[in-house]
């Protein structure tokens, strides 16, 4: 290849990376910063809350069900992954959210 179509290429796309839009961080609008702290926060409290919920629920499904109810018991022992995988992913959230958008 000619060495001078290189160097315009190479001056093309100097002059495409220097005139790429601007990618600015996440700015919440005036007076709504501390409204979504909340809303997150009552979401991170649900969250706690039902996932001890779900757990004390499963373990009270396992001890009933331990006589004459295996169906019950097996039932309660299945919801565990389920309660778990929930309060991992709200534990992950803002980690995933962040990586995604690159912040």
């Amino acid at each position: 290849m000619d060495p001078t179509v290189v160097a315009q290429l190479a001056d093309t796309a100097a002059a495409l990376a220097v005139s790429a839009p601007p990618t600015p961080g996440p700015v919440a609008p005036p007076g709504l910063q501390e409204f979504g702290d909340t809303v997150i926060g009552w979401m991170k409290w649900i969250l706690v809350v039902c996932g001890v919920a779900g757990l004390l629920w499963c373990g009270i499904m396992m001890t009933i069900g331990r006589r004459n109810r295996s169906a019950m018991a097996a039932d309660g022992a299945s919801g565990i992954p389920w309660v778990i995988g929930g309060l991992t992913c709200g534990l992950v959230a803002a980690s995933v959210v962040a990586t995604v958008l690159n912040l």
